[in-house]
Order: structure tokens, then C-alpha cells, then sequence
């Protein structure tokens, strides 16, 4: 699927951001240091700054140096100067020892240990060199991104447009949100988690009506979406008589790349391109469409969003019970991640639709397909919520 998106994918047109507004976009320039790195040697410790050659022994104190100040002297044999976090080290020192390895006595200060050369000392450039560069177009960036272009004097920066998802639902017995369904009638949640979670991906969800199960409503609105730069329909990819999106889809010339993945909630899945344009077709029952946008269609949009990398993250947490599930598929199922991530406590559930019991989880457990059996203390992969 990956490849599928890398090969065809067009990059977005690129627009200015401020800086207080960059944090999750994606870069779409190179950004280099615009100076050293530190700019001078610094002291990364509260203490003296030394010969090392003169240690131990106690030294004459000439000065102190704070972070934003410079030493005008130098330090000579036998001479230290105080020097706080953040200094720039005087000429002449070649070490920082810490203030708690010190003591001071009359305006000297005896030191009972030997230092190293460079020891509690940033050279200048160790961080970036002037002109290296330091971030990479295709990143999304984040708050420590946004320290590195503010501590480089970029007060703007170019990244890429988001894309436009068209978010479809599809179905018969699909209500809108402040109506009061009937028995056999459900409300469009499935439409509203999925923008949230186009949102948290970088993209921007653009709702769509929903699609009614027949040809005509269908295709009508499935072409307004192909004009979105991805396309996601929640149900009507199974295979019920009613399920129409794949032979509308079959209708507007689409190719499709694989229609069931062996996951459960979620094995009807649909992918492909029609008209220039990705689309998913998820399964219609809330976690279905949750766990499938997450473990696939997630990755789609992000690289149509100019990422570079992308990663599906499943780290490893212990079991507090015993579990067991059916073989044969890679199951998804709700759980509760402790607070340090080392712990996962499977979540009762009455099945994919069950939706109050996946807003008591914040994490899916990752059930191997070919592993019935884990035990209580057992390492399972867990998909973060």
C-alpha cells in the first residue's frame, strides 16, 4: 500500500507559516543553523572554570563569568574563574569543575581532585555547525522542532498545504447527530471520529452527506469526493446485497489494490485509486473504522501530506490477565494502557460496535494471528488510541 502511495503521490503546494502556528505540520524546506552551535565553549555546570594541568590544588579566584556575559581576561596558571551554566569558558581554561567538588577560602578556592581536559565543557559548533542542516523537508514537526527554528532565527517557515479528505457514510439507516433515531436507525458517529482522527493526522476531514444505499446517491456524492486529495467511505463494503460503494467504484474506472485484510474489527477493507485520487473504503462499524483508518489509512495520508517517514507504533506492554482469542486473524481489541505504558488490562466489549466501552480504553492489545494463548505477565503489542 505504501509503495503504491509513494509511487503516485504529487507533493501539496507549499504556504508560509508563523512560527507559533508550524508544530505538526509538515516542513517543506531544508532549515540550516544559521551559526555555531554554541557559538563559543560554554560551561554546562555551576562550579570554576580551570587549567586542568593545576589540579588538584587551590587557585586563585580573578573573576566570575554568568550566562549572557563574557570574561574579558584569561585564565593563567593558577588562577580560576567562577562560572555559572550557560557561560562561555574564559580563554585559558580547559575544564569546569562543579561548585559541590569545591571550597572556597580568602578569594581562592581549593579543589582536592583532578579534571579532565574539556571535562563539563560544550565546545563551540558541538551541537550544529554554521550552515549544517538541521532539519529536513518531509518532517512533521513537533515542539522540539519548533525550539530548533526559533533558536536559528526563523520566525516563519515553508511547509505543506493539508490535505482535503472527503469523509463519506454510507447507509440506509444512518441519522443525522441531533436526531432521534428510530429502533432500526443508528446516528453518523463513524463521520465524526474519523474527521478527528484525519485532524490528528494532519489532514483536514470535509463531511460529505450520507450516501444512501443505492447506485445513483452513491456516485453522486463519491464524485464530489474524488475531488478531495483522499477519499474515506465508512461502510458499504461488504458484501450484503445493499453494499454498493465497490461497484460504483468498479463504475467511475477505479483500480483496486486489495478489498480484505485479515484483521478483525475490520477484514472488508477496501483500497485503491479512482480518477487520480486514493480512497479507503473502511468497514462500517465504529471500531472497524477507527483500527482500519489507524493501522492503514492513516499511513496514506500522511505521505500525501509530504511526511517522508512514517511509522505505525505498537510498543510492547505486559498483560495483566490471562487472554486468550480466536486464531487465525490479527484481532484489535480495547484496553487500558497504565499510566507508565508498562501494563495493558484488556477492556469488556459486546463487539465492534460497542462504542462506550472504546471510549473506556485508550489502547487496542494486538492479538497475533497465529498466538490463541498469552499469558498474565506475557509482552503483547499494544496500538496506541
Amino acid at each position: 500500500m505504501l509503495s503504491k502511495v509513494r509511487g503516485a503521490r504529487h507533493l501539496p503546494a507549499r504556504e508560509p507559516v508563523e512560527l507559533g502556528e508550524a508544530a505538526g505540520r509538515v516542513l517543506a524546506e531544508d532549515i540550516a543553523a544559521d551559526r555555531d552551535t554554541p557559538a563559543v565553549a560554554r560551561s554546562v555546570r555551576d562550579g570554576y572554570a580551570v587549567r586542568a594541568g593545576d589540579l588538584p590544588g587551590e587557585l586563585e579566584v580573578i573573576g566570575e563569568v554568568r550566562a549572557g556575559e563574557s570574561f574579558r581576561g584569561a585564565v593563567g596558571r593558577g588562577q580560576a574563574v567562577e562560572i555559572m551554566t550557560g557561560a562561555p569558558v574564559p580563554a585559558g581554561a580547559d575544564a569546569v569543575v562543579m561548585v559541590e567538588h569545591t571550597e572556597r577560602i580568602n578569594g581562592r578556592v581549593r579543589i582536592g581532585r583532578a579534571a579532565e581536559p574539556n571535562q563539563f565543557i560544550n565546545p563551540r559548533a558541538s551541537e550544529a555547525a554554521a550552515r549544517e542542516v538541521v532539519l529536513h523537508s518531509g518532517k512533521r514537526l513537533d515542539y522540539t522542532d519548533v525550539a530548533m527554528l526559533a533558536a536559528f532565527g526563523r520566525s516563519s517557515v515553508a511547509v505543506y498545504r493539508k490535505p482535503d479528505v472527503a469523509l463519506i457514510a454510507t447507509g440506509d439507516e444512518i441519522v443525522e447527530v441531533p436526531e432521534m433515531p428510530q429502533e432500526f436507525q443508528i446516528r453518523n458517529s463513524n463521520i465524526y471520529s474519523l474527521a478527528a482522527q484525519v485532524e490528528r493526522a494532519g489532514g483536514v476531514g470535509r463531511i460529505l452527506p450520507v450516501a444512501r444505499d443505492n447506485e445513483a446517491h452513491t456516485r453522486q456524492l463519491i464524485e464530489q469526493g474524488l475531488v478531495a486529495d483522499l477519499l474515506l467511505l465508512s461502510g458499504g463494503v461488504s458484501a450484503g446485497k445493499y453494499d454498493v460503494v465497490e461497484t460504483v467504484l468498479s463504475r467511475l474506472g477505479a483500480e483496486f489494490y486489495f478489498d480484505r485484510v485479515l484483521i478483525q474489527p475490520g477484514q472488508p477493507l477496501v483500497f485503491g485509486r479512482a480518477r487520480e485520487t486514493f480512497f479507503f473504503g473502511l468497514p462500517g462499524n465504529p471500531a472497524s473504522t477507527m483500527v482500519t483508518f489507524e493501522v492503514f489509512a492513516r499511513a496514506a495520508l500522511e505521505l500525501i501530506s509530504g511526511q517522508e517517514e512514517v511509522t505505525l507504533r505498537m510498543p510492547l506492554a505486559r498483560l495483566t490477565r490471562d487472554f486468550r482469542h480466536k486464531a487465525g486473524l490479527t484481532r484489535f481489541l480495547p484496553a487500558r494502557l497504565s499510566p507508565d505504558g508498562g501494563e495493558v488490562t484488556p477492556v469488556h466489549w459486546s463487539g465492534s460496535g460497542d462504542i462506550p466501552a472504546l471510549t473506556r480504553a485508550n489502547a487496542f492489545l494486538v492479538a497475533e494471528a497465529d498466538r490463541p494463548d498469552y499469558a498474565e505477565g506475557g509482552l503483547i503489542p499494544v496500538l496506541l488510541k
